[in-house]
């Protein structure tokens, strides 16, 4: 029988794992924590809404079928022509391997950017925030320097306008707990390009601005960070802005490990795949997600989406047992579904299917986007499970 390796947990390689379970077919999963995590709500533990448990699912909870071996490791390398993978513990061996390891966050050479700044990429980065955030809170009763309320920003895409919505809500609580008006919280979102949100429209993006501007989020367009230091942060301008607080969402790039391998990719490191997903250089390794270069119809890469990923992820597995099986190769195809923002707890903004909505009616489709989530990868069990963490934590 052929052997099935799976490299990576998240969005797309959670699709890919649920989809060989439901089918019966043997294969073995490597990640590097022992959980699944819910990568594009992470914005709302990082910024106070929630406490953590809700954001994670243990892997044996939902892949514990006897044809699944879980396997906690960090893969170091690829090599794709002994048809191997390397990683801290060992190796393993694969006729076909699904790589969708996802991304590694792209600083655009700015200097000092890595080293100085926080990132929202994990669940350990997000409470590393929160308590970052709660801890500048606290000492600044004992010095009253003004940077240890002064949060930045760099970056309005998703990431950055969500984490922004969760922590205009969250801040004001945070300072009456200890005592600080709330006149004394900066709260800075850089952005270098003219507009935020630039996977919405106009009318969308206006009524985003509004929202956060409303609860006190300084949105800044065409602001180009040139340099980070220790608690600075320098534009293109000249000012500099002191802050304790710097988070970087600004952009991502694959994993490296496609580009140390040998494979042929894009300027941003993914691998460029074929309408079937595989790999140009190689036809049994499938790269998916935000590791993968497919050109859309418009003659473009598809942008790295939670949705992309988790339709490649389904796909490659039809792919795999109609190879298996002496069968043709289906093409892939993208059904974009929509973008939801959320701007805190109870507003957002985003089009679902064509129709744009904004306000509650954005929030309650967040919620729901997050529902069909666990309802696809563990049922009406984990969906219930959640929703009483949910309610519990808040």
């Amino acid at each position: 029988m052929a052997k099935v390796l799976l490299l990576g947990a998240g969005y797309g390689g959670m699709a890919a794992a649920v989809n060989m379970q439901k089918r019966r077919i043997p294969f073995t999963i490597i990640n590097k924590h022992s959980y699944h995590y819910f990568t594009t709500l992470l914005h709302e533990p990082a910024g106070g809404r929630n406490d953590f448990d809700p954001y994670y699912v243990e892997l044996s909870d939902i892949l514990n079928s006897k044809e699944v071996t879980i396997v906690k490791d960090l893969v170091k390398e690829i090599r794709p022509k002994e048809k191997k993978v390397i990683t801290e513990k060992g190796e393993y061996e694969f006729d076909y391997l699904i790589f969708a390891l996802g991304n590694a966050p792209e600083f655009f050479g700015i200097p000092g950017l890595a080293e100085h700044s926080l990132l929202l990429r994990s669940l350990n980065t997000a409470k590393e925030i929160r308590s970052h955030i709660e801890e500048m809170f606290a000492e600044y009763a004992a010095d009253k320097d003004p940077a240890r309320l002064r949060i930045v920003v760099g970056g309005a895409g998703l990431t950055g306008v969500e984490l922004c919505g969760e922590l205009a809500e969250y801040l004001p609580h945070l300072a009456s707990k200890f005592h600080i008006p709330d006149s004394k919280i900066e709260l800075i979102n850089l952005e270098a390009a003219p507009t935020i949100l630039p996977m919405l429209d106009k009318g969308l993006q206006e009524e985003a601005l509004h929202q956060l501007s409303k609860h006190g989020v300084q949105v800044r367009t065409n602001e180009k960070i040139v340099r980070v230091d220790q608690d600075l942060v320098e534009l293109a301008t000249g000012e500099q802005i002191h802050a304790k607080t710097i988070i970087w969402t600004g952009g991502v790039r694959a994993n490296p490990l496609l580009q140390e391998a040998g494979f042929d990719c894009d300027p941003r490191g993914r691998a460029k795949v074929n309408e079937y997903l595989q790999s140009v250089n190689y036809s049994n390794i499938f790269v998916l997600g935000d590791s993968a270069c497919f050109v859309g119809e418009d003659g473009r890469p598809l942008p790295p989406t939670a949705q992309l990923a988790q339709q490649m992820g389904q796909h490659v597995v039809d792919n795999i047992v109609a190879i298996t099986n002496g069968q043709p190769l289906k093409p892939f195809s993208f059904h974009y579904m929509g973008t939801l923002a959320s701007l805190g707890s109870d507003i957002g903004v985003g089009n679902v299917k064509g129709m744009r909505i904004k306000r509650s009616v954005a929030a309650l489709m967040k919620e729901a986007s997050k529902a069909k989530w666990l309802l696809t990868i563990g049922g009406i069990g984990l969906l219930a499970k959640k929703n009483r963490q949910f309610t519990k934590s808040v």
